[in-house]
Protein backbone atom coordinates (compact mmCIF):
# COMPACT_ATOMS: atom_id res chain seq x y z
CA UNK A 1 0.00 0.00 0.00
CA UNK A 2 2.90 2.74 0.30
CA UNK A 3 6.63 1.97 1.15
CA UNK A 4 8.70 0.90 4.38
CA UNK A 5 10.28 4.20 5.04
CA UNK A 6 6.44 6.33 4.88
CA UNK A 7 3.51 4.41 4.06
CA UNK A 8 1.93 8.00 2.54
CA UNK A 9 4.18 6.91 -0.99
CA UNK A 10 3.11 4.60 -2.49
CA UNK A 11 3.31 3.81 -6.82
CA UNK A 12 3.51 6.70 -9.83
CA UNK A 13 1.44 6.83 -12.36
CA UNK A 14 1.17 9.74 -15.10
CA UNK A 15 -1.75 11.56 -15.68
CA UNK A 16 -1.64 13.98 -17.91
CA UNK A 17 1.41 16.49 -17.61
CA UNK A 18 2.38 15.38 -13.79
CA UNK A 19 3.24 12.24 -12.00
CA UNK A 20 0.15 10.97 -9.67
CA UNK A 21 1.08 9.33 -6.14
CA UNK A 22 -1.14 6.41 -5.79
CA UNK A 23 -2.07 3.84 -3.50
CA UNK A 24 -3.73 0.67 -5.55
CA UNK A 25 -4.37 -2.74 -3.56
CA UNK A 26 -6.93 -5.71 -3.58
CA UNK A 27 -8.00 -7.07 -6.47
CA UNK A 28 -11.97 -7.67 -8.36
CA UNK A 29 -14.16 -4.46 -9.23
CA UNK A 30 -12.10 -0.99 -8.65
CA UNK A 31 -13.09 1.69 -6.35
CA UNK A 32 -11.40 4.68 -6.60
CA UNK A 33 -11.43 6.78 -3.30
CA UNK A 34 -10.69 10.57 -3.36
CA UNK A 35 -9.58 12.38 -0.41
CA UNK A 36 -10.62 16.05 1.50
CA UNK A 37 -9.32 19.12 1.34
CA UNK A 38 -7.53 19.56 5.43
CA UNK A 39 -4.01 20.76 5.41
CA UNK A 40 -1.43 18.09 5.04
CA UNK A 41 -3.87 15.87 3.93
CA UNK A 42 -3.38 12.59 1.49
CA UNK A 43 -4.89 9.77 0.09
CA UNK A 44 -3.11 7.57 2.78
CA UNK A 45 -4.17 9.94 6.13
CA UNK A 46 -8.00 10.02 4.86
CA UNK A 47 -8.50 6.67 3.88
CA UNK A 48 -5.91 4.39 6.04
CA UNK A 49 -8.57 3.16 8.44
CA UNK A 50 -10.96 1.53 5.89
CA UNK A 51 -8.75 0.68 2.76
CA UNK A 52 -7.26 -2.82 3.56
CA UNK A 53 -11.00 -3.52 4.75
CA UNK A 54 -12.68 -2.47 1.34
CA UNK A 55 -9.70 -3.89 -0.60
CA UNK A 56 -10.91 -7.40 0.69
CA UNK A 57 -13.44 -7.48 -1.65
CA UNK A 58 -12.47 -5.21 -4.46
CA UNK A 59 -9.17 -2.85 -5.82
CA UNK A 60 -9.22 -0.22 -3.93
CA UNK A 61 -7.35 3.38 -5.79
CA UNK A 62 -6.68 6.05 -3.57
CA UNK A 63 -4.76 8.92 -5.25
CA UNK A 64 -2.98 11.97 -4.18
CA UNK A 65 -4.93 15.41 -6.29
CA UNK A 66 -2.99 17.43 -7.31
CA UNK A 67 -1.74 19.83 -4.52
CA UNK A 68 -2.08 17.73 -1.81
CA UNK A 69 0.24 14.68 -0.82
CA UNK A 70 2.72 13.44 -2.71
CA UNK A 71 1.68 13.77 -6.65
CA UNK A 72 4.34 15.55 -8.28
CA UNK A 73 3.74 19.56 -7.69
CA UNK A 74 5.24 21.60 -11.06
CA UNK A 75 6.09 25.23 -10.89
CA UNK A 76 2.79 26.95 -12.10
CA UNK A 77 0.29 24.02 -11.00
CA UNK A 78 -3.50 25.63 -11.94
CA UNK A 79 -5.83 24.33 -9.34
CA UNK A 80 -9.51 23.78 -9.66
CA UNK A 81 -12.09 21.38 -10.59
CA UNK A 82 -11.62 21.10 -13.94
CA UNK A 83 -8.27 19.51 -13.37
CA UNK A 84 -8.97 17.50 -10.48
CA UNK A 85 -11.62 16.06 -12.73
CA UNK A 86 -9.04 15.38 -15.85
CA UNK A 87 -6.21 13.85 -13.40
CA UNK A 88 -8.87 11.18 -12.22
CA UNK A 89 -10.13 10.54 -15.72
CA UNK A 90 -6.60 10.50 -16.60
CA UNK A 91 -5.86 8.08 -13.79
CA UNK A 92 -8.28 5.73 -14.85
CA UNK A 93 -7.36 5.65 -18.53
CA UNK A 94 -3.87 4.90 -17.33
CA UNK A 95 -5.54 2.27 -15.57
CA UNK A 96 -7.23 1.29 -18.34
CA UNK A 97 -10.09 0.88 -16.36
CA UNK A 98 -13.54 1.75 -18.43
CA UNK A 99 -15.63 2.05 -15.70
CA UNK A 100 -15.38 2.21 -11.64
CA UNK A 101 -17.06 2.66 -8.09
CA UNK A 102 -16.43 6.12 -6.62
CA UNK A 103 -16.44 7.60 -3.30
CA UNK A 104 -15.71 10.87 -2.72
CA UNK A 105 -14.97 13.05 0.87
CA UNK A 106 -16.23 16.52 1.32
CA UNK A 107 -14.20 18.35 -1.20
CA UNK A 108 -13.36 14.72 -2.61
CA UNK A 109 -17.16 14.44 -2.54
CA UNK A 110 -17.92 17.53 -5.00
CA UNK A 111 -15.38 16.25 -7.05
CA UNK A 112 -16.37 12.72 -7.06
CA UNK A 113 -20.23 14.45 -8.35
CA UNK A 114 -18.63 16.72 -10.87
CA UNK A 115 -16.86 13.93 -12.42
CA UNK A 116 -20.25 11.00 -12.14
CA UNK A 117 -22.06 14.33 -13.86
CA UNK A 118 -18.74 15.31 -17.11
CA UNK A 119 -18.28 11.63 -17.57
CA UNK A 120 -21.69 9.24 -16.18
CA UNK A 121 -20.18 6.08 -18.40
CA UNK A 122 -17.11 5.94 -16.38
CA UNK A 123 -18.88 5.55 -12.79
CA UNK A 124 -20.76 2.77 -11.75
CA UNK A 125 -22.11 3.52 -8.13
CA UNK A 126 -21.13 6.69 -5.92
CA UNK A 127 -20.66 7.21 -3.13
CA UNK A 128 -20.69 11.38 -1.05
CA UNK A 129 -19.31 11.34 2.68
CA UNK A 130 -20.09 14.83 4.07
CA UNK A 131 -19.83 16.34 0.42
CA UNK A 132 -19.46 19.87 -1.49
CA UNK A 133 -20.86 20.24 -3.96
CA UNK A 134 -24.17 22.30 -3.57
CA UNK A 135 -24.81 25.37 -2.40
CA UNK A 136 -24.18 26.92 1.27
CA UNK A 137 -22.79 29.62 3.24
CA UNK A 138 -19.20 28.56 3.92
CA UNK A 139 -18.99 27.34 7.42
CA UNK A 140 -16.62 28.90 9.77
CA UNK A 141 -14.83 25.76 10.80
CA UNK A 142 -14.20 25.48 6.80
CA UNK A 143 -13.22 28.61 6.72
CA UNK A 144 -10.75 27.53 8.92
CA UNK A 145 -9.43 25.02 7.54
CA UNK A 146 -9.03 26.72 4.17
CA UNK A 147 -7.29 29.52 5.69
CA UNK A 148 -5.15 27.54 7.43
CA UNK A 149 -1.66 28.89 8.32
CA UNK A 150 0.66 26.54 9.82
CA UNK A 151 1.35 25.88 13.42
CA UNK A 152 1.03 23.05 15.56
CA UNK A 153 -1.35 25.24 17.91
CA UNK A 154 -3.25 26.05 14.88
CA UNK A 155 -3.77 22.61 13.68
CA UNK A 156 -4.66 21.51 16.80
CA UNK A 157 -7.38 23.52 16.80
CA UNK A 158 -8.68 22.40 13.63
CA UNK A 159 -8.52 18.58 14.62
CA UNK A 160 -11.06 19.61 17.28
CA UNK A 161 -13.43 20.86 14.64
CA UNK A 162 -12.57 17.50 12.96
CA UNK A 163 -13.67 14.76 15.39
CA UNK A 164 -16.77 14.41 17.80
CA UNK A 165 -14.78 11.91 19.62
CA UNK A 166 -12.33 13.91 21.14
CA UNK A 167 -10.63 10.57 22.22
CA UNK A 168 -9.06 10.58 18.41
CA UNK A 169 -7.50 14.34 19.54
CA UNK A 170 -4.25 14.39 21.06
CA UNK A 171 -0.96 16.16 20.92
CA UNK A 172 0.81 13.05 18.72
CA UNK A 173 -2.30 13.42 15.76
CA UNK A 174 -1.70 17.16 16.15
CA UNK A 175 2.18 17.29 15.75
CA UNK A 176 2.44 14.03 12.69
CA UNK A 177 -0.41 16.51 10.64
CA UNK A 178 1.38 19.73 11.01
CA UNK A 179 4.87 18.00 9.43
CA UNK A 180 2.51 16.82 7.08
CA UNK A 181 1.33 20.54 6.49
CA UNK A 182 5.00 22.08 6.36
CA UNK A 183 6.71 19.21 3.74
CA UNK A 184 8.68 21.04 1.03
CA UNK A 185 5.91 22.63 -0.96
CA UNK A 186 3.07 21.37 0.84
CA UNK A 187 1.83 24.73 2.53
CA UNK A 188 2.75 26.40 -0.82
CA UNK A 189 0.15 24.03 -2.78
CA UNK A 190 -2.55 24.66 -0.21
CA UNK A 191 -2.41 28.10 0.37
CA UNK A 192 -2.37 29.03 -3.58
CA UNK A 193 -6.23 26.67 -3.86
CA UNK A 194 -8.09 28.74 -1.71
CA UNK A 195 -6.97 31.97 -0.72
CA UNK A 196 -9.87 34.50 0.72
CA UNK A 197 -12.72 35.80 0.21
CA UNK A 198 -13.22 31.55 0.26
CA UNK A 199 -16.98 31.69 -0.04
CA UNK A 200 -16.05 31.58 -4.10
CA UNK A 201 -14.31 28.10 -3.66
CA UNK A 202 -17.58 26.57 -2.29
CA UNK A 203 -19.20 28.04 -5.20
CA UNK A 204 -16.66 26.77 -7.75
CA UNK A 205 -17.20 23.54 -6.51
CA UNK A 206 -21.15 23.47 -6.87
CA UNK A 207 -22.89 21.15 -9.78
CA UNK A 208 -25.72 22.79 -11.50
CA UNK A 209 -29.09 20.96 -9.34
CA UNK A 210 -30.65 20.26 -12.96
CA UNK A 211 -27.45 18.30 -13.80
CA UNK A 212 -27.46 16.62 -9.93
CA UNK A 213 -31.47 15.78 -10.67
CA UNK A 214 -30.14 14.44 -13.85
CA UNK A 215 -27.74 11.50 -12.42
CA UNK A 216 -28.95 7.56 -12.95
CA UNK A 217 -26.43 6.60 -10.70
CA UNK A 218 -27.04 4.58 -7.12
CA UNK A 219 -25.96 6.76 -4.69
CA UNK A 220 -25.40 6.39 -1.00
CA UNK A 221 -25.05 10.05 0.83
CA UNK A 222 -22.84 9.83 4.25
CA UNK A 223 -22.95 12.44 6.92
CA UNK A 224 -21.98 12.75 10.22
CA UNK A 225 -24.85 14.56 12.35
CA UNK A 226 -22.23 16.92 14.67
CA UNK A 227 -20.34 18.11 11.40
CA UNK A 228 -18.73 21.34 11.98
CA UNK A 229 -17.08 21.26 8.70
CA UNK A 230 -19.78 20.65 5.89
CA UNK A 231 -23.53 21.03 6.78
CA UNK A 232 -25.64 17.82 7.42
CA UNK A 233 -27.96 20.46 5.18
CA UNK A 234 -25.68 19.56 2.42
CA UNK A 235 -26.38 15.70 2.27
CA UNK A 236 -30.09 16.35 2.44
CA UNK A 237 -30.15 18.19 -0.56
CA UNK A 238 -28.24 16.13 -2.40
CA UNK A 239 -30.36 13.01 -1.16
CA UNK A 240 -32.89 15.14 -2.33
CA UNK A 241 -31.81 15.69 -5.46
CA UNK A 242 -30.29 12.63 -6.90
CA UNK A 243 -33.36 9.99 -7.29
CA UNK A 244 -31.45 7.19 -6.95
CA UNK A 245 -29.91 7.79 -3.28
CA UNK A 246 -29.92 7.06 0.39
CA UNK A 247 -29.11 8.17 3.29
CA UNK A 248 -26.74 7.14 6.02
CA UNK A 249 -26.18 9.81 9.03
CA UNK A 250 -23.81 8.60 11.73
CA UNK A 251 -25.05 10.36 15.17
CA UNK A 252 -22.27 11.16 17.43
CA UNK A 253 -19.82 11.82 14.30
CA UNK A 254 -18.06 14.94 13.05
CA UNK A 255 -16.65 15.09 9.46
CA UNK A 256 -14.39 12.36 9.93
CA UNK A 257 -16.94 9.53 9.46
CA UNK A 258 -14.50 7.16 8.14
CA UNK A 259 -11.90 7.49 10.89
CA UNK A 260 -14.94 8.08 13.43
CA UNK A 261 -16.84 4.58 12.65
CA UNK A 262 -14.70 2.93 10.45
CA UNK A 263 -15.55 -0.18 10.44
CA UNK A 264 -19.06 0.56 10.68
CA UNK A 265 -18.52 2.60 6.96
CA UNK A 266 -16.54 0.08 5.11
CA UNK A 267 -19.18 -2.45 6.02
CA UNK A 268 -21.84 0.14 4.65
CA UNK A 269 -19.76 1.13 1.58
CA UNK A 270 -19.00 -2.44 0.71
CA UNK A 271 -22.52 -3.48 1.47
CA UNK A 272 -23.48 -1.00 -0.61
CA UNK A 273 -21.24 -1.37 -3.82
CA UNK A 274 -21.79 -5.56 -3.27
CA UNK A 275 -25.13 -5.16 -4.08
CA UNK A 276 -24.16 -3.90 -7.36
CA UNK A 277 -21.80 -6.96 -7.83
CA UNK A 278 -24.65 -8.87 -7.29
CA UNK A 279 -26.83 -7.73 -9.64
CA UNK A 280 -24.21 -7.82 -12.47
Amino acid sequence: MGSAANPEIARTVRTGEFDTNVHDLGRGRPLLMIHGSGPGVSAWANWRGVMPTLAERRRVIAPDMVGFGFTQRRPGQAYGMDVWVRQALDLIDALDLPQVDLVGNSFGGGLALALAIGAPERVRRLVLMGAVGVPFEITPGLDAVWGYEPSFETMRGLLDLFAWDRRLVNDDLAKLRYEASIRPGFQESFSAMFPAPRQRWVDAMTSREADIRALRHETLVIHGREDRIIPLSNSLTLADWIPNSQLHVFGHCGHWTQIEHAARFARLVGDFLAEADAAA
